[in-house]
């Protein structure tokens, strides 16, 4: 007999029979921790340690704990697993599904913890706190926790290049301050590592008393300018991968978002549409309600008798589309001037006597991304937005 021969309505609001056998996996870059509860056992939670990355010991693990349950019950179960996400991505989370487990990844940050002083955290109550999170999403349980929607090998490999720009820029950044800063301390100001022109103009710098650069300060510099051209030879390959993604055709028959539609609207460029597709808007979303928390641009109040005071936005989501949005909307500011959402704003603004930009600039953030998910997904134009010439 099958465990799905038990007669479940589908349509009730809260489950109080689940037919299967629940396990947790507490990952870590040494071992797992599997927690698991079966069915006909009682409150009863098993623990086996695994060697971390051991995909067939796991799968090993798992079939003594059907039997285990076939002989206690005389039903066969079938699986349903939970795990963080965290360092280790979504590859178990696709091996699972491939065996034919039902895997669900979750937001660590939205289970329901203790607020005791001193809170115990161990692996093995972290095990168990997956698993009673797991039973209660099951069970239909709102607002238990906040599962993440896995993306596609694809998906998740397209946002790798704007990812590596990012950090490219970053290093630059941190080496072009690194040489300025040893410069300075010789009296040496104005010297740009960026320029064409650098080589020539570093081997004629002099100390500010006119003395030549000391040469183990020369050679160090020397080698961080080295390490700069690398980076620009590199970011200039990652630019290029840029460029030929967004003007890439749709990768699916049905799908007519892509990056190049975005990049039709002025003000939004090959950076801004990258990111805003391969960050965000390439994924579902069922209501503008979903796409703002997604982001983190969704208000956080907090109201208690007659206490009620805003904390600002909840920056929960996508740190990165976060940022990319509050960016855009100060270029959109600049070149949209005439749209009803740059009015908007400067109305909004004028009613606080002309202070509280941020917060306004916070609101049209979330504005202007649902906008532009309305016109990626459904072609409705902005109110007042200029289109590039062809």
């Amino acid at each position: 007999m099958s465990v799905e021969d038990l007669h479940v309505d589908p349509e009730a609001a809260v489950h109080t029979t689940l037919g299967a056998i629940f396990f947790s996996m507490e990952l870590s870059r040494s071992t797992w921790l599997i927690t698991s509860l079966l069915p006909g056992g009682g409150e009863k939670m098993s623990k086996h340690s695994l060697r971390a990355g051991d995909v067939k010991g796991l799968m090993d693990r798992l079939t003594p704990l059907q039997e285990k349950a076939l002989k206690r019950t005389g039903l066969v179960f079938s699986f349903v697993a939970i795990q963080e996400a965290g360092l280790d991505g979504f590859w178990l989370h696709r091996v699972l599904q491939r065996e034919g487990i039902e895997s669900h990844v979750v937001d660590a940050a939205s289970i329901a913890t203790s607020r005791r002083r001193r809170r115990a955290k161990t692996d093995r109550l972290d095990g168990e706190t997956l698993l009673r999170s797991l039973l209660a999403y099951k069970r239909g349980e709102p607002r238990v926790c906040a599962m993440v929607r896995p993306p596609s090998p694809e998906e998740e490999d397209r946002r790798r290049n704007s990812r590596e720009r990012r950090t490219l820029i970053a290093e630059r950044v941190k080496l072009v301050n690194r040489i300025k800063g040893l410069l300075y301390c010789q009296g040496v100001v104005g010297f740009e590592p960026l320029k064409r022109d650098r080589r020539q103009r570093f081997d004629a710098l002099k100390t500010g008393d006119g003395r030549p650069l000391p040469p183990h300060l020369k050679a160090e510099i020397s080698r961080t300018l080295d390490r700069i051209e690398l980076l620009l030879e590199q970011i200039k390959a990652v630019e290029a991968a840029r460029d030929r993604l967004v003007t890439a055709a749709p990768e699916r028959e049905g799908v007519q978002a892509r990056a190049a539609t975005l990049m039709r609207l002025r003000g939004v460029g090959p950076d801004f549409a990258e990111v805003l597709w391969s960050e965000g808007l390439f994924r579902h979303f069922d209501n503008r309600r979903q796409l703002a928390s997604y982001a983190g641009l969704t208000p956080t109040p907090w109201q208690s008798g007659s206490i009620s005071r805003e904390q600002g936005v909840s920056k929960s989501g996508n740190p990165r589309l976060r940022t990319i949005m509050v960016q855009l909307s100060w270029f959109w500011l600049l070149y949209q001037p005439e749209s009803t959402l740059s009015r908007w704003f400067h109305e909004r603004v004028k009613l606080d006597g002309g202070r509280r930009h941020k917060p306004a600039i916070i609101a049209l953030a979330r504005k202007l991304l649902i906008a532009l998910w309305k016109f990626v997904r459904d072609g409705v134009v902005i109110e007042g937005a200029v289109m590039k010439q062809a």
